[in-house]
């Protein structure tokens, strides 16, 4: 869920801890752009152009293949016969408005975190469907508070880009998902409960070698490979207070936790030299590097009031320069740069006509 998984983009959409209603994005109508025909706000100054590539549905998380010739990512657009987040495949010069795209995934169950293998002719994901065939529940509220599901049924899986599945990577007992891979061609990194806490892991793209590199209690999530294959970014929701902690290991007995107050962690790609990234407040989540490696950029609500908007921001691997990238009123996350590092490609609310749809966009960058 990479989330995640994130989850569904329903699932996506963090209220603010600074009051605690599930308050989704909103209506657009308010923003103005640039230009009528533009999809660009007068302060998104690293975005030289900005082409929408779904128009329905929410889409998320997607990621490009190793060439930057195709893109794969996660849907529950209800016009593609899905019940929930299923895997699609695109060439990544085309749009999708009046046509559907290839599914790769089972359509069982629910399916999360896509990633493209170095051969350009496989991804991973993590899916439900071994467990249940049917859709599992989505909870988002408990006791009123906003909540993820973390489910035991995902494992990460290998398929072909027919949909084929040709390997199965994880097989314990507990949630394995959110799997990305190194640039470097050699890793796969993960989140898994297996130890009783939700921990990243990393292993060898065959599943073997699995190491823990993160141990501190609390949820580790969404991580990324820095270009160069030497460092990881990641979220996490780390209990601090008594009181906080009985909260998350009671939740997290339930196979639940609660994202609403996340920060940014840095460290080695081996779990080393392991450092508290940002201190913002609110929800810091959907990191990713910049090409140059010294950057990261983010989605982050730390300066909104009621819970929205998510915008993008960038900030230094030392933990400076923050600045804000987007100027929505309502959702932009999940940015995720080309290997070629030419464009940046990410989800948003912008130009769903007032609703909720959350779209895909891909935009040429400008540094």
């Amino acid at each position: 869920m990479k989330h995640i998984f994130f989850i569904t983009i329903l699932s996506i959409v963090i209220i603010s801890c600074k009051n605690e209603e599930n308050l989704r994005p909103q209506s657009t109508k308010n923003l103005v752009k640039t230009a009528s025909d533009s999809l660009i706000y007068p302060e998104e100054k690293y975005f030289k152009s900005l082409k929408q590539i779904t128009f329905g549905g929410d889409n998320a998380e997607a990621y490009w293949s190793f060439d930057d010739k195709q893109l794969v990512f996660q849907s529950n657009n209800t016009n593609w016969n899905v019940g929930c987040d299923q895997m699609f495949l695109m060439n990544a010069d085309e749009t999708f408005k009046d046509k559907m795209p290839p599914m790769i995934s089972t359509g069982k169950g629910r399916t999360t975190c896509a990633y493209f293998l170095p051969d350009n002719k496989h991804i991973i994901y993590a899916s439900t469907h071994l467990g249940d065939e049917a859709c599992p529940e989505t909870p988002l509220k408990k006791d009123g508070k906003y909540i993820w599901p973390i489910y035991d049924s995902y494992d990460i899986f290998v398929a072909d880009l027919e949909g084929n599945i040709t390997a199965q990577l994880t097989n314990e007992i507990g949630y394995d998902a959110e799997p990305t891979v190194s640039p470097k061609g050699d890793k796969i990194v993960f989140t898994s409960t297996r130890n009783g806490d939700i921990d990243l892991y990393t292993m060898n793209l065959d599943g073997s070698d699995v190491k823990q590199i993160t141990f501190e209690l609390g949820y580790d999530g969404g991580a990324f490979f820095s270009p160069d294959g030497t460092k990881i970014i990641f979220r996490s929701s780390r209990p601090k207070t008594d009181e906080a902690i009985a909260e998350y290991k009671s939740l997290l007995e339930e196979g639940l936790v609660q994202p609403t107050e996340m920060e940014l962690y840095i460290c080695n790609a081996d779990g080393s030299d392991l450092r508290q990234l940002t201190n913002l407040g609110n929800a810091n989540w959907s990191p990713f590097f910049l090409p140059d490696g010294k950057r990261i950029i983010f989605s982050s609500n730390f300066e909104a009031e009621r819970g929205f908007p998510f915008n993008l921001y960038i900030i230094g691997i030392d933990g400076k320069g923050l600045e804000r990238v987007t100027h929505s009123e309502t959702f932009d996350a999940f940015p995720v740069f080309s290997n070629d590092g030419k464009k940046l490609i990410f989800s948003s609310n912008r130009n769903n006509g007032g609703g909720r749809d959350t779209n895909l966009f891909i935009a040429e960058w400008q540094d």
